[in-house]
């Protein structure tokens, strides 16, 4: 379930406790807007979401920062992580805030509305039961496949595949978790779409080793 908040702290808020639940979990110093955050999921201090949707059970761990993005459910998002960091106009003669932030300077009565609608036109697109490490950044218009890993300190400037492991500046692929057969029954089955009753049933399957569950649920 989804909840959307409009501006923090309107909207279903649990300030505390280690149990989480149906209402998202925003702990204290957050920032959230124009937002719709799932059942089970939690904002760790200093997070600050705008303009994004962070699926079930998902978690940021800490100064994290989510613009125009889509985050699939189960994702780990450690701390200081940026998903669409803000682009600078690189291409006028000056590159300066103060070009797009026109009101803020007082130089227009008006912001200009082009450059900031193209970051919101290029979201990122996290996939589900994705983790992505300590301070990396995700660039605008990325998409990150399901079951990805983005190493620490990572930039990723380019499409992640499911499944795969990327590292470095800019990302580069490191390995597969799991050779494709695995990967494409893992797909397949699309376990992290189970609601909560079958999530429990086979929770123990969930932990366990993959080819004994892709054997299990992947026929």
């Amino acid at each position: 379930m989804l909840h959307y908040i409009n501006s923090f702290p309107a909207g279903p808020v649990v300030w505390s406790g280690d149990t989480l639940g149906d209402l998202p979990c925003i702990r204290p110093g957050c920032s959230v807007e124009d937002s719709s955050l799932g059942s089970w999921t939690e904002l760790m201090p200093g997070s600050d979401v705008r303009q994004s949707v962070i699926g079930e059970y998902s978690y940021t761990a800490g100064d994290v920062q989510v613009i125009y993005a889509d985050v699939g459910r189960f994702c780990s998002i450690a701390s200081h992580v940026r998903i669409n960091p803000g682009n600078h106009p690189m291409q006028r003669p000056a590159q300066h805030h103060f070009t797009y932030r026109r009101r803020q300077y007082g130089f227009a009565a008006e912001d200009d509305a082009a450059f900031f609608a193209w970051r919101a036109e290029h979201r990122c697109r996290i996939g589900h039961d994705v983790w992505i490490g300590h301070a990396a950044i995700v660039m605008p218009g990325v998409s990150v496949g399901n079951g990805a890993v983005i190493a620490a300190g990572t930039i990723v400037t380019r499409d992640v595949p499911p499944y795969a492991i990327v590292a470095g500046v800019p990302a580069r692929p490191v390995r597969m978790r799991f050779e494709p057969r695995i990967v494409e029954k893992l797909q397949a089955i699309a376990w992290w779409d189970w609601d909560r009753p079958t999530l429990e049933k086979h929770f123990n399957d969930l932990c366990g080793d993959v080819k004994m569950f892709i054997a299990r649920f992947g026929n």
